[in-house]
Protein backbone atom coordinates (compact mmCIF):
# COMPACT_ATOMS: atom_id res chain seq x y z
CA UNK A 1 0.00 0.00 0.00
CA UNK A 2 0.93 3.57 -1.07
CA UNK A 3 0.10 6.44 1.50
CA UNK A 4 0.78 10.23 -0.67
CA UNK A 5 0.33 12.80 1.64
CA UNK A 6 0.10 16.39 0.13
CA UNK A 7 0.75 19.84 2.35
CA UNK A 8 -1.35 22.28 1.27
CA UNK A 9 -0.36 25.26 -0.92
CA UNK A 10 0.55 28.57 0.07
CA UNK A 11 -2.11 30.07 2.72
CA UNK A 12 -4.04 32.42 3.15
CA UNK A 13 -4.73 32.02 6.76
CA UNK A 14 -6.78 34.64 7.42
CA UNK A 15 -9.81 33.57 4.92
CA UNK A 16 -8.28 30.09 5.26
CA UNK A 17 -7.79 29.57 1.38
CA UNK A 18 -4.96 29.76 -0.69
CA UNK A 19 -2.33 32.78 -2.05
CA UNK A 20 -2.29 33.56 -5.65
CA UNK A 21 1.18 31.45 -5.23
CA UNK A 22 -0.97 28.93 -3.15
CA UNK A 23 -3.27 28.74 -6.52
CA UNK A 24 -0.12 28.33 -8.94
CA UNK A 25 1.36 25.84 -6.73
CA UNK A 26 -1.61 23.78 -6.47
CA UNK A 27 -1.98 24.02 -10.50
CA UNK A 28 1.38 22.32 -10.61
CA UNK A 29 0.71 19.96 -8.50
CA UNK A 30 -2.35 18.90 -10.01
CA UNK A 31 -0.78 18.46 -13.54
CA UNK A 32 1.50 16.04 -11.49
CA UNK A 33 -0.89 13.90 -9.57
CA UNK A 34 -3.46 13.79 -12.23
CA UNK A 35 -0.43 11.29 -14.25
CA UNK A 36 -0.98 8.70 -11.72
CA UNK A 37 -3.55 5.65 -10.65
CA UNK A 38 -4.86 6.69 -7.56
CA UNK A 39 -7.36 4.26 -5.66
CA UNK A 40 -8.74 7.07 -3.69
CA UNK A 41 -8.49 10.83 -2.38
CA UNK A 42 -9.08 12.33 1.14
CA UNK A 43 -9.18 15.73 2.28
CA UNK A 44 -9.13 17.94 5.55
CA UNK A 45 -11.93 20.16 5.75
CA UNK A 46 -10.38 23.46 6.17
CA UNK A 47 -10.05 25.27 3.11
CA UNK A 48 -7.07 25.03 2.66
CA UNK A 49 -6.54 21.84 2.14
CA UNK A 50 -9.68 21.41 0.07
CA UNK A 51 -8.91 24.35 -2.14
CA UNK A 52 -5.41 22.95 -2.70
CA UNK A 53 -7.50 19.63 -3.48
CA UNK A 54 -9.96 21.24 -5.79
CA UNK A 55 -7.68 22.03 -8.38
CA UNK A 56 -6.25 17.91 -9.08
CA UNK A 57 -9.86 16.74 -8.68
CA UNK A 58 -11.17 18.89 -11.10
CA UNK A 59 -8.58 17.55 -13.58
CA UNK A 60 -9.39 14.30 -12.92
CA UNK A 61 -13.08 14.78 -12.47
CA UNK A 62 -12.88 13.16 -9.50
CA UNK A 63 -13.78 13.78 -5.67
CA UNK A 64 -12.57 13.33 -2.13
CA UNK A 65 -13.76 11.87 1.05
CA UNK A 66 -13.69 14.49 3.38
CA UNK A 67 -12.01 13.19 7.21
CA UNK A 68 -12.52 15.47 9.82
CA UNK A 69 -9.42 14.51 11.83
CA UNK A 70 -7.27 15.30 9.19
CA UNK A 71 -7.86 18.95 9.99
CA UNK A 72 -4.38 20.57 11.20
CA UNK A 73 -3.30 19.79 14.62
CA UNK A 74 -4.11 23.42 15.98
CA UNK A 75 -4.81 22.66 19.71
CA UNK A 76 -2.76 26.09 21.06
CA UNK A 77 -0.54 25.91 24.17
CA UNK A 78 1.06 28.98 25.57
CA UNK A 79 4.73 28.64 24.81
CA UNK A 80 6.93 28.80 28.24
CA UNK A 81 9.91 30.67 26.93
CA UNK A 82 8.73 33.13 24.42
CA UNK A 83 4.85 33.74 25.70
CA UNK A 84 3.70 32.55 21.92
CA UNK A 85 -0.10 31.06 21.63
CA UNK A 86 0.04 28.76 19.43
CA UNK A 87 0.64 25.16 17.91
CA UNK A 88 2.05 23.06 20.15
CA UNK A 89 5.68 22.82 17.99
CA UNK A 90 7.66 25.51 17.06
CA UNK A 91 8.94 25.46 20.49
CA UNK A 92 12.65 26.64 21.66
CA UNK A 93 15.14 23.78 21.16
CA UNK A 94 16.78 24.60 24.92
CA UNK A 95 13.24 24.07 26.23
CA UNK A 96 11.71 20.87 24.52
CA UNK A 97 14.84 18.97 23.38
CA UNK A 98 15.80 18.87 27.41
CA UNK A 99 11.92 17.55 27.87
CA UNK A 100 12.38 13.15 28.49
CA UNK A 101 8.96 13.07 27.24
CA UNK A 102 9.19 14.77 23.93
CA UNK A 103 11.44 11.85 22.85
CA UNK A 104 8.86 9.43 23.91
CA UNK A 105 6.29 8.12 21.08
CA UNK A 106 3.50 7.37 23.16
CA UNK A 107 4.04 10.09 26.49
CA UNK A 108 5.14 13.37 25.11
CA UNK A 109 1.09 14.28 24.89
CA UNK A 110 2.28 14.26 29.12
CA UNK A 111 5.06 16.67 28.68
CA UNK A 112 3.79 19.74 31.02
CA UNK A 113 3.99 22.48 27.60
CA UNK A 114 1.16 19.61 25.71
CA UNK A 115 -0.63 19.08 29.56
CA UNK A 116 -2.01 22.89 29.03
CA UNK A 117 -4.32 21.49 26.57
CA UNK A 118 -6.18 18.58 27.22
CA UNK A 119 -7.17 18.25 23.45
CA UNK A 120 -3.83 17.68 22.65
CA UNK A 121 -4.22 13.94 24.36
CA UNK A 122 -7.40 13.23 23.16
CA UNK A 123 -7.23 14.34 19.43
CA UNK A 124 -3.50 12.78 19.05
CA UNK A 125 -5.27 9.73 20.26
CA UNK A 126 -8.68 9.88 18.37
CA UNK A 127 -6.40 10.74 14.80
CA UNK A 128 -4.21 7.31 15.43
CA UNK A 129 -7.71 5.21 16.29
CA UNK A 130 -9.05 6.74 12.70
CA UNK A 131 -5.67 6.57 11.05
CA UNK A 132 -5.70 2.86 11.46
CA UNK A 133 -9.50 1.97 10.71
CA UNK A 134 -8.97 4.08 7.41
CA UNK A 135 -5.87 1.57 7.02
CA UNK A 136 -8.08 -1.35 7.76
CA UNK A 137 -10.43 -0.63 5.38
CA UNK A 138 -7.33 -1.21 2.92
CA UNK A 139 -6.57 -4.73 4.93
CA UNK A 140 -3.86 -3.27 6.61
CA UNK A 141 -4.73 -4.42 10.75
CA UNK A 142 -2.73 -2.81 13.55
CA UNK A 143 -0.70 -5.31 15.56
CA UNK A 144 1.30 -3.39 18.47
CA UNK A 145 3.83 -1.32 16.50
CA UNK A 146 3.46 -2.89 12.82
CA UNK A 147 0.26 -3.88 10.68
CA UNK A 148 -0.73 -7.26 9.21
CA UNK A 149 -3.02 -8.32 6.43
CA UNK A 150 -5.14 -11.08 7.60
CA UNK A 151 -6.47 -11.67 3.99
CA UNK A 152 -3.14 -11.90 2.03
CA UNK A 153 -1.10 -15.05 1.09
CA UNK A 154 2.31 -15.31 3.10
CA UNK A 155 5.48 -14.13 1.21
CA UNK A 156 9.20 -14.53 2.42
CA UNK A 157 11.78 -12.32 0.72
CA UNK A 158 15.04 -12.42 2.02
CA UNK A 159 16.72 -9.40 0.71
CA UNK A 160 16.13 -6.89 -2.10
CA UNK A 161 14.73 -7.89 -5.84
CA UNK A 162 17.00 -6.44 -8.76
CA UNK A 163 15.08 -5.65 -11.63
CA UNK A 164 13.61 -8.58 -13.37
CA UNK A 165 13.90 -10.62 -10.16
CA UNK A 166 10.45 -10.06 -9.37
CA UNK A 167 8.63 -12.89 -11.45
CA UNK A 168 11.10 -15.68 -9.59
CA UNK A 169 9.69 -15.40 -6.50
CA UNK A 170 6.37 -16.90 -5.46
CA UNK A 171 3.52 -14.36 -4.16
CA UNK A 172 5.56 -11.48 -4.59
CA UNK A 173 3.59 -8.23 -4.67
CA UNK A 174 4.88 -5.42 -6.62
CA UNK A 175 3.37 -1.33 -5.50
CA UNK A 176 1.72 -1.14 -8.94
CA UNK A 177 -0.81 -3.78 -7.40
CA UNK A 178 -1.43 -2.14 -4.10
CA UNK A 179 -3.56 0.41 -3.37
CA UNK A 180 -2.59 4.45 -3.22
CA UNK A 181 -4.86 6.91 -1.46
CA UNK A 182 -3.61 10.56 -1.38
CA UNK A 183 -4.48 12.88 1.71
CA UNK A 184 -4.87 16.70 1.40
CA UNK A 185 -4.21 17.75 4.58
CA UNK A 186 -0.91 20.07 6.75
CA UNK A 187 2.06 20.15 8.31
CA UNK A 188 1.60 18.94 11.71
CA UNK A 189 -1.56 16.88 10.86
CA UNK A 190 0.95 14.85 8.42
CA UNK A 191 3.61 14.46 11.24
CA UNK A 192 1.40 12.97 13.66
CA UNK A 193 0.33 10.55 11.06
CA UNK A 194 3.72 9.69 10.27
CA UNK A 195 4.57 9.50 14.19
CA UNK A 196 1.83 6.82 14.30
CA UNK A 197 2.51 5.03 11.40
CA UNK A 198 6.60 5.07 11.47
CA UNK A 199 6.90 5.30 15.69
CA UNK A 200 8.72 8.27 15.90
CA UNK A 201 7.99 11.18 18.28
CA UNK A 202 6.00 13.64 17.09
CA UNK A 203 8.11 16.35 18.64
CA UNK A 204 11.16 15.05 16.80
CA UNK A 205 9.36 14.83 13.08
CA UNK A 206 7.93 18.55 13.62
CA UNK A 207 11.02 19.91 14.70
CA UNK A 208 13.20 18.32 12.54
CA UNK A 209 11.50 18.03 9.13
CA UNK A 210 9.87 20.61 7.30
CA UNK A 211 7.15 20.10 4.89
CA UNK A 212 6.83 22.32 2.06
CA UNK A 213 3.57 24.06 0.41
CA UNK A 214 1.90 21.19 -1.95
CA UNK A 215 5.04 18.91 -0.90
CA UNK A 216 4.58 15.32 -0.92
CA UNK A 217 5.29 13.17 1.29
CA UNK A 218 5.44 9.19 0.32
CA UNK A 219 5.15 6.33 2.58
CA UNK A 220 4.80 2.66 1.03
CA UNK A 221 4.80 -0.83 3.13
CA UNK A 222 7.35 -3.15 2.91
CA UNK A 223 5.50 -6.66 2.52
CA UNK A 224 8.28 -9.19 2.33
CA UNK A 225 7.80 -11.39 5.35
CA UNK A 226 4.91 -13.27 6.61
CA UNK A 227 1.41 -11.12 6.31
CA UNK A 228 3.73 -8.53 7.71
CA UNK A 229 3.82 -4.36 6.31
CA UNK A 230 5.60 -1.88 8.07
CA UNK A 231 5.66 1.57 6.44
CA UNK A 232 8.49 3.06 4.99
CA UNK A 233 9.27 6.64 3.50
CA UNK A 234 10.15 7.25 0.29
CA UNK A 235 10.11 10.81 -0.30
CA UNK A 236 9.57 13.67 2.04
CA UNK A 237 8.41 17.28 1.52
CA UNK A 238 9.30 16.88 -1.93
CA UNK A 239 8.64 19.88 -4.47
CA UNK A 240 9.74 18.75 -8.08
CA UNK A 241 6.66 19.85 -9.51
CA UNK A 242 7.53 23.14 -7.87
CA UNK A 243 11.18 23.67 -9.04
CA UNK A 244 10.60 22.48 -12.64
CA UNK A 245 7.29 24.78 -12.75
CA UNK A 246 9.18 27.79 -12.05
CA UNK A 247 7.50 28.33 -9.22
CA UNK A 248 9.87 29.58 -5.81
CA UNK A 249 9.39 27.30 -2.89
CA UNK A 250 7.15 29.46 0.00
CA UNK A 251 8.64 29.38 3.87
CA UNK A 252 5.35 29.38 5.56
CA UNK A 253 5.97 27.62 8.29
CA UNK A 254 9.74 27.69 8.36
CA UNK A 255 12.03 29.85 10.48
CA UNK A 256 14.79 30.44 7.71
CA UNK A 257 14.56 30.26 3.95
CA UNK A 258 13.66 27.72 1.91
CA UNK A 259 16.41 25.96 -0.61
CA UNK A 260 15.44 26.63 -4.03
CA UNK A 261 18.20 24.19 -5.36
Amino acid sequence: MRIIFVRHGDPDYVNDSLTEKGWREAELLSERISKWNVTDFYCSPLGRAQATASCTLKKMNRSATTLDWTREFSYFVDDPITGRHKVPWDLVPSYWSNEPLMFDKENWIYAEVMKQNPDIAIKYKEVCTKLDELLEHYGYVRENKFYRMPAKEEIFVKSTIAPGEANNISNFRTQEKEPTIVIFCHLGAICIMLSHLLNIPFPLLVHGFFLPTTSLTVVATEERWSNEAYFRVQAMGDVHHLLSGGELLSSAGFFTDSFQG
